[in-house]
């Protein structure tokens, strides 16, 4: 349960073994009565608040209020809000996370602790009721758009079928939309599908079909892939400036990042187009942008065959060349790969470089001596700078963090884990 202090019970009533006044048995009647007759979460909710006495709102799992019974407006938005005084209880059926309950006694009020589990059971059962065929539906969505993702799924017949099966049409092609939100601080609750809800929230009012999924379910991130019918490259470019919007004003304090492809005519095809909008958003991410088409990200593009089709000599060529100095400015927190970004985008001119780093001109050539040393390519040369330059590309298209000292530690840490899986 969450922070808050409960009303005392009444002067002169009863109660319960833990001190508190027992629900009311026509409370928990009215409850039961509103769930077998199917009145439908509103009523459901009124019936509950009033068998505890309080103030409630139901919530699911990916955050979505679905209803609330609160004396006033202001009541809500405390309940809403998770104001002083207001306590969660976390919905479970079985082992599965079904939805939050959000309860404030109203004054003089309060329950007991079995009247208020039995509430909560009462209530997670009723969204996985009424809330399950939408989850099942979305659980498919999701087996589908990670399959053509991974090309677990080939050839344009199979996907176009089980596509079908979904209420998707790609006969006119479509496109790849890969959003990506960090939250700046530490969440509650499963804010992974809340990501996924405000995807889908952001592209079905204007389109129909649309599919997406979570893809990284562990990372620091929430990571949502969406597969869109589209005839054209200009309602891919719609959708994604959509999502990124919704993201952007319904998630506050979350960095949020937008990648999209070219349109594909072909079911088959899709899979390439999952890896042009992936390259759009790590490179969006590198570069600290928010929203980012496949078609803008310039030479990059060159590295798409080799992230399709082999990523594996991607990585091998980011070992042999950004590796280790990303590795050394993790042990030691110091700035190499930050050096040979700022000495190559000046041109491999030492004194613009050192002024980008506020740092001095023998600082810079010291690193960069420290550079040859750790990975054996001399940025004095012509072939030194190409092969690194081209290991920093392989990086950001890899979703490589650039290592940035202690803060980023741990990000940069866990990038290399995925890729060494």
């Amino acid at each position: 349960m969450g922070a808050g202090s409960k009303a005392k019970p009444r002067s002169g009533s009863k109660k319960g073994a833990d001190g508190a006044a027992p629900a009311p048995k026509g409370g928990l009647d009215a409850l039961s009565e509103a769930i077998e007759s199917g009145a439908g979460l509103p009523a459901v909710v009124r019936a509950a608040a009033g068998a505890l006495g309080a103030n409630i709102a139901l919530i699911d799992r990916s955050s979505a209020v679905l209803a609330v019974a609160a004396g006033s407006g202001a009541e809500e938005e405390k309940l809403l809000g998770l104001d002083a005084g207001v306590e969660t209880v976390e919905l479970r059926v079985a082992d599965a996370v079904v939805g939050e309950l959000r309860y404030r006694p109203r004054s003089g009020e309060t329950s007991s602790i079995g009247a208020l589990r039995m509430v909560a059971t009462m209530l997670g059962l009723e969204v996985e009721r009424a809330r399950g065929p939408e989850w099942a539906s979305d659980d498919a969505a999701r087996d589908f758009v990670r399959g053509v993702l991974s090309r677990r799924l080939v050839g344009d017949p199979e996907i176009a079928a089980q596509a079908s099966e979904l209420g998707t049409d790609l006969e006119a092609g479509a496109g790849v939309v890969i959003a990506r939100a960090a939250p700046g601080s530490a969440q509650t609750g499963d804010w992974r599908a809340r990501v996924l809800t405000l995807v889908l929230r952001a592209v079905r009012s204007n389109s129909s079909g649309a599919l997406a999924a979570t893809l990284e379910d562990e990372s620091a991130h929430g990571e949502v892939a969406l597969i869109l019918p589209a005839s054209d490259g200009d309602g891919i470019e719609r959708a994604a400036r959509a999502v990124e919007e919704e993201l952007r004003s319904s998630l506050p304090g979350f960095a949020v990042t937008v990648g999209f492809s070219r349109h594909s005519p072909d079911p088959s095809h899709v899979y390439r187009a999952g890896k042009e909008a992936l390259m759009a958003v790590n490179v969006a991410e590198a570069e600290d942008r928010t929203l980012l088409a496949f078609e803008e990200t310039g030479s990059y593009r060159l590295l798409l065959p080799a992230m399709s089709e082999d990523p594996a000599e991607l990585e091998r060529f980011f070992d042999e060349t950004v590796a280790p100095l990303a590795a050394y400015d993790d042990q030691y927190e110091t700035e190499l790969v930050a050096t040979v970004e700022a000495y190559l985008d000046n041109d491999g001119n030492v004194t613009p470089t050192a002024e980008t780093l506020f740092t001095h001109r023998h600082t810079v050539r010291y690193r960069l001596e420290r550079v040859r040393e750790l990975c054996g390519h001399d940025l004095s040369s012509t072939e030194g700078r190409e092969k690194l330059g081209l290991g920093l590309k392989a990086m950001r298209v890899l979703g490589i963090a650039a290592p940035g000292g202690p803060a980023l530690e741990g990000r940069s840490r866990a990038s290399r884990a995925k890729r060494s899986e």
